[in-house]
């Protein structure tokens, strides 16, 4: 005589059988409870949302696996476990997860599951490049409610959007363990809502993403050129706005400089807070160089100030700098000094250097601004053709080894004092971040510095 637990057992491996073992370890295995009583066989899930998930995806499935074990009279009912419910939330304590606690998107392979660090905002480093947006998501951390709608963090790569992102991510999950924090990239929810239309779950796809209570997607960027999941975006936007719940974004650019993103969605992104994270400069390279030799053991500071004054490049290149200086130390069993640390970053330093020239300044300047060489040439003295011309001075002073003389004579055959003038105005402007028009851009002048500088080092 079959006892209760085979023949559970029995409806686990008819399912297994019919969806295929890596599916089923996927989604039922461990993560859900079989019981059977009067002809009715019970499905224990952890909360609503998966329940909603699994009826829609699998219902059938279990339906003919219950039927071909326990005979035509069976029904199929979904409840909500109690033991899995709270073991749920005490993952949820203990830690974020990439798609909010819900069932990952289906997909013909089971994904390799491994475990994420995730980072903290006491981890990050903050400096003048930084200041504006940590100070804004530790603000949204200690009080979600005020945030606001979306949060956009916008960098280079490499400048620290997404440590930000894991770092609210994370916060938010430990300060609220109720809530439901959903943290994926871009790509992912391209994925997932294509797979939703494929499979006709749409309905799930949407209560997942506007039924959390905070979302978190890495790179909108990725969802240039694609109509339909910018619209199914902007809908899954515009809901959580109403509902007051948090949504932060990053992007490789100001959301107004972005290519191929439809303008409704343009104007959402801007209608939040939109922050910058710029490549770090000296004083935060060194802050960044001593948290990172500090938890490697020390580096000494005069070689600390060597790295910071000799490289330019992004975190991750000064990430790089202090693992080559240890290794380089470590495996020739010399101590490190500033003769290790030549060593160690030449050749990151010949690859860190692009020569600029002032033709490659004008011609970035231009297209950025959306400017003809005629305007940017220009004698004429309206703020339409010398506001451009002075941001070009201010930055070929700053990006090439031209002198003032040499400056002003390319664009025009200006004096020195002219464009010593034109790089104080262009300073005050970024002192004080205040949105002019440049060209065909109107937005804040930091902004298009960023934008601009970042193609001068492409």
């Amino acid at each position: 005589m079959n006892t209760t637990y085979d023949v559970v057992a029995q409806v686990a491996q008819a399912l297994s059988q019919r969806i295929g073992d890596a599916r089923y370890h996927l989604w039922f295995a461990g993560k859900t409870k079989l019981a059977h009583h009067d002809n009715q066989l019970t499905v224990g899930v952890p909360n609503l949302f998966v329940q909603d998930w699994l009826q829609k995806t699998f219902e059938a499935d279990i339906r003919e696996a219950a039927i071909e074990t326990l005979g035509a009279a069976v029904t199929v009912r979904f409840v909500i476990d109690p033991e899995l419910f709270q073991a749920a939330r005490v993952r949820q304590a203990n830690g974020p997860t990439t798609d909010g606690g819900g069932p990952p998107t289906e997909a013909p392979k089971p994904p390799m599951i491994r475990k994420r660090r995730w980072r903290l905002l006491e981890d990050f480093v903050v400096g003048p490049c930084n200041r504006v947006a940590h100070a804004s998501a530790q603000s949204l951390i200690e009080t979600p409610n005020e945030c606001p709608i979306p949060l956009v963090f916008h960098g280079g790569v490499g400048t620290g959007k997404t440590h930000l992102l894991e770092s609210l991510c994370s916060g938010l999950s430990r300060r609220n363990p109720e809530w439901r924090v959903v943290f994926l990239t871009a790509e992912d929810f391209t994925n997932r809502f294509v797979h939703a239309m494929h499979q006709h779950t749409l309905g799930s796809f949407r209560k997942q993403f506007r039924d959390c209570d905070a979302l978190l997607i890495d790179d909108v960027g990725f969802l240039a050129k694609k109509h339909a999941t910018q619209e199914e975006f902007l809908h899954t936007l515009d809901a959580l706005q109403t509902a007051h719940r948090p949504v932060v974004l990053t992007t490789d650019c100001h959301p107004r400089l972005a290519e191929n993103l439809m303008p409704e969605l343009v104007d959402r992104l801007s209608g939040g807070a939109v922050w910058s994270l710029l490549t770090p400069e000296r004083e935060t390279r060194l802050g960044i160089l001593r948290a990172k030799a500090f938890k490697a053991g020390g580096i000494p500071d005069e070689v600390l100030d060597f790295l910071a004054d000799n490289l330019r490049g992004n975190v991750r290149e000064i990430e790089a700098a202090v693992h080559s200086v240890i290794h380089l130390a470590r495996v020739t069993g010399r101590r490190i000094d500033l003769e290790v640390a030549r060593e160690a970053i030449s050749d990151l330093l010949i690859h860190s250097f692009r020569t600029v020239s002032l033709d490659d300044v004008e011609r970035v300047v231009c297209e950025v601004l959306g400017l003809s060489r005629e305007m940017l040439f220009s004698k004429k003295r309206q703020w339409i053709y010398s506001y451009p011309r002075m941001l070009a001075m201010y930055l070929a002073r700053k990006h090439t080894c031209a002198t003032y003389s040499e400056v002003g004579k390319h664009f025009g055959n200006r004096n020195h004092s002219t464009v010593v003038a034109g790089e104080k105005r262009v300073q005050s402007w970024l002192k004080s971040n205040i949105t002019l028009q440049l060209g065909k851009r109107i937005m804040p002048v930091a902004d298009i510095v960023e934008q601009i500088e970042r193609k001068l080092g492409e």
